[in-house]
């Protein structure tokens, strides 16, 4: 009975053997699946009791603040990350290969730590302020107020304009030569040649970089809280810690994952329907700079030393003033325990991710069935969603867990066990994988793509497991590709801040945490240096990605040769 319900099963999935490798990615895409899963399954119990106050007094205003964010940080950060890309990757003027790397650098600073920096340099008792009384300026009040919304629009399009940059830049790299010279045969110029061939070509790239820089806009929870602008993150946190709501918590974040579905929706619609392609002999082949001169010159370097010197060198330096300032009396065991704590949880979960991630895509391979290559890509789609909505999503059923193991084992032994799972390194660990699994798999997929199948052929005509070919064979010619995906995952749960203080043990703070908990107690000087490591262990991979898209290394030669 039990044979015959499995051959069904199997014949309803359309595969001849249902091997433990397809079980696996079942199983993992379940799991990571299980946060919205949980949201969903919630949604029917109707909102809390405070649902009519926040949709009469907050909805609204919530509403306007997030998607006036999304279009200023958007527009913004097309305008910065397009032009600084063509100018980078089309002309030659002084500095260009400085910029070509600098450009990345925001990536680095996290939206919370640039948005109290410039709180802080644009206050009242602010450097800014004291050099204009050392010039003998006089100002009543503030310079400027940056602590609103048109302010935290400005400073998270200074961080986020790289995500286009990156991508555009790659496309205008990657582009075939021969379209744009055959621009120049036309007597077409450089402004022609940008808004008629290498815009339109490069379209799918600049709607992605904007869609993940909206992404990021929608996940950010630090700046907007300090800059005091309610928008669906800082909401949900509102109605889930300061209400006490739950159900409304879970409504915010239901229709926070509706307004990530229709972007990514709209992204791939438009990447879909986009025919562009620049592929020819040339394409191997750098672009012929256009030389500029003059004045010309002086533009393309104050264009591309804009976003770099308020997205990062300004807010660096700031940040190594006030550290050098307080250093002495932050940098103590304390200080130490928090390093330790950031690393640590940073480092298991890198490991996992990438485990995970090597474990589904070599179960794919294994089974390249085209309903086993989309189910595994439901397994990503947890970078997408918003921290504060995984965070809903996976407590909310771990607190119903431990409520029900609390009351069974009272029941049991007379004595209560307290909280069991919430609050806990697993389940934190948990929450970073579900985040943070994209970041892993997407090089490790292209070293799997790299790697000729006939190896597991080879192996499998030898008699040897899968397991066995896995370990012995496709895990040494990925373990580059491994490695890059862990260090990009640690990076990235190193500045993560919605996840880590909804979900951290009691009592357990990482830099993150503290950096923002000292900014919000009016102690931004005192945060500087744990910003600082986050945002140097931030700029290792920015070197590696510089590298990349140059393409400086081709087969073990320079692009050049």
């Amino acid at each position: 009975m039990i044979g015959h319900i499995k051959d069904k099963f199997k014949n309803a999935l359309g595969i001849s053997q249902l091997n433990r490798w397809a079980i696996y990615v079942l199983l993992i895409v379940f799991l990571l699946a299980s946060p919205i899963i949980a949201i969903l399954l919630y949604l029917p119990a109707g909102p809390g009791e405070t649902w009519s106050h926040i949709q009469n007094n907050l909805l609204l205003n919530i509403t306007f603040n997030t998607f006036a964010l999304m279009l200023g940080v958007g527009v913004l950060s097309l305008v910065f990350g397009i032009s600084t890309a063509w100018i980078v990757s089309t002309c030659h003027f002084p500095g260009r290969k400085f910029f070509e790397w600098a450009l990345i650098l925001p990536l680095a600073v996290p939206s919370y730590i640039i948005a109290y920096t410039y709180a802080g340099i644009f206050d009242y008792t602010g450097p800014l302020q004291k050099l204009m009384a050392w010039l003998g300026i006089s100002i009543e009040g503030q310079l400027f107020d940056v602590m609103n919304l048109r302010g935290l629009i400005f400073i998270l399009a200074f961080v986020l304009y790289p995500y286009v940059y990156v991508v555009v830049r790659t496309a205008f790299v990657s582009q075939a030569r021969n379209l744009l010279e055959a621009s120049r045969m036309l007597g077409k110029g450089a402004w022609h040649s940008f808004f008629r061939v290498a815009l339109p070509i490069s379209r799918p790239a600049w709607v992605g970089g904007v869609s993940l820089a909206l992404m990021e806009v929608l996940n950010d929870y630090g700046a907007a809280k300090y800059f005091g602008v309610s928008t669906f993150t800082t909401g949900i946190f509102r109605s889930w810690f300061s209400m006490g709501d739950v159900q409304s918590a879970i409504y915010l974040s239901a229709i926070l994952v509706t307004v990530v579905f229709i972007i990514i929706a709209l992204e791939r619609r438009q990447r879909g329907a986009a025919k562009y392609h620049a592929l020819g002999a040339n394409s191997s082949k750098p672009i012929a700079r256009y030389r500029l001169s003059g004045w010309k010159k002086g533009i393309a370097f104050t264009i591309c030393l804009i976003p770099f010197l308020f997205g990062f060198f300004i807010p660096l330096l700031q940040l190594i003033s006030w550290s050098v300032q307080t250093a002495h009396k932050v940098v103590n065991l304390s200080f130490l325990t928090l390093v330790f704590n950031s690393f640590y949880l940073a480092a298991l979960a890198a490991i996992l991710a990438v485990f995970v991630a090597t474990i589904l895509l070599y179960s794919v391979r294994l089974n390249p069935k085209v309903w086993i290559r989309s189910v595994a890509k439901l397994a990503v789609l947890g970078y997408s969603i918003p921290g504060a909505v995984i965070a809903v999503g996976i407590m909310t059923p771990v607190l119903g867990l431990d409520k029900q193991l609390a009351d069974f084992i009272y029941g049991l032994t007379g004595v209560d066990p307290g909280l069991l799972f919430t609050g806990t390194i697993a389940v934190l660990l948990f929450a970073y994988i579900v985040r943070f699994l994209a970041v892993g798999y997407n090089p490790i997929e292209a070293g799997f793509k790299q790697t000729a199948s006939n190896y597991d052929e080879a192996s499998r005509i030898l008699g040897t497991s899968p397991l066995k070919t896995l370990l012995k064979i496709n895990l040494p010619l990925v373990k580059t590709a491994i490695l890059s995906g862990a260090l990009l995952v640690f990076v990235d749960v190193l500045k993560e801040l919605p996840l880590t203080l909804i979900m951290r043990p009691f009592n357990f703070d990482t830099l993150a945490t503290k950096a923002f908990e000292l900014a919000s107690d009016e102690m931004v000087p005192e945060s500087a240096s744990a910003a600082l490591i986050i945002i140097a262990t931030g700029i290792i991979p920015i070197f590696v990605l510089s590298n990349l898209i140059s393409g400086r290394k081709i087969n073990g030669r320079t692009a050049n040769q």
